[in-house]
């Protein structure tokens, strides 16, 4: 009962994300409403850390099988794919290093600020 009601709250939250892209007209996805949303009800404490952290993790652990799907859309489109190959290998790499990095640069600003507190 425990994990259903973990799983309630994380899809409740991808719900009403689902519902602010829908009436807000900003380029953003719905999953990045939802992580925001997530992170500000966790940090007001509407929803405490040991209600959604066990289904959270499972679903961390099995993020790599939702790709599955993805990576076989990808091959069945490779076609349309090709003419813009080059452009993707210096990209992805690129934004990857980027997102790297801003995320450690958070991580370890979030870091400093909680031992600050000490």
């Amino acid at each position: 009962m425990k994990y259903i009601r973990q799983m309630a709250i994380i899809l409740s939250v991808t719900c009403v994300a689902e519902i602010l892209k829908y009436f807000i007209p900003l380029p953003i996805p719905a999953s990045i409403y939802g992580l925001v949303l997530m992170f500000l009800l966790l940090l007001t404490g509407l929803v405490k850390l040991p209600q959604v952290k066990e289904t959270a993790e499972f679903l961390v652990e099995i993020m790599t099988i939702m790709f599955i799907p993805a990576t076989v859309g990808l091959m069945e489109n490779w076609d349309v794919l090709q003419p813009i190959l080059l452009p993707l290998i210096v990209i992805i790499p690129v934004t990857t290093i980027l997102v790297m990095g801003v995320t450690g640069r958070t991580a370890q600003w979030f870091l400093r600020k909680k031992e600050k507190q000490k």
